[in-house]
């Protein structure tokens, strides 16, 4: 299993309207690392759920049930999308700052690569950011 994290402004589209949706489709995005990335995703993958520019946090955890095709938002073959559903909620947020000021979460995709949309995450992050966000693995 790998693990990933997926970004969302929450006045795009929220966590807590995925999780009245139950599944989604991660369309829209044109970057080519983060279009890697999802590729990359396997059925059964779980992902963070990260809020930006708005609570800057991670808040739930979701998992891919559909692994990436053509996105259905553009004729151009080169975009891909993969299908989420929601897993559960972190019983406590996690922080922007708080990764950053964790020793083994500070060289994450989230914090080098900025501006990427769908990153990778380490097993040790994984278990990281669930011992921080009080989730049992």
């Amino acid at each position: 299993m790998a693990y990933w994290l997926i970004k969302s402004e929450p006045s795009a589209y929220s966590w807590e309207q995925f999780k009245k949706d139950k599944k989604t489709q991660w369309t829209g995005v044109r970057n080519y690392a983060a279009r890697n990335n999802l590729r990359d995703m396997k059925k059964g993958d779980l992902a963070f759920f990260y809020h930006s520019n708005v609570g800057l946090a991670i808040v739930g955890i979701a998992k891919v049930v559909k692994e990436a095709y053509q996105d259905p938002t553009t004729a151009e073959p080169a975009w891909l999308c993969v299908d989420f559903a929601p897993v559960k909620d972190l019983n406590k947020p996690v922080s922007l700052v708080q990764i950053k000021n964790d020793p083994i979460l500070n060289n994450m995709d989230l914090v080098r690569l900025q501006r990427l949309s769908v990153g990778k995450v380490t097993e040790k992050e994984f278990v990281r950011l669930c011992e921080l966000g009080e989730f049992a693995v």
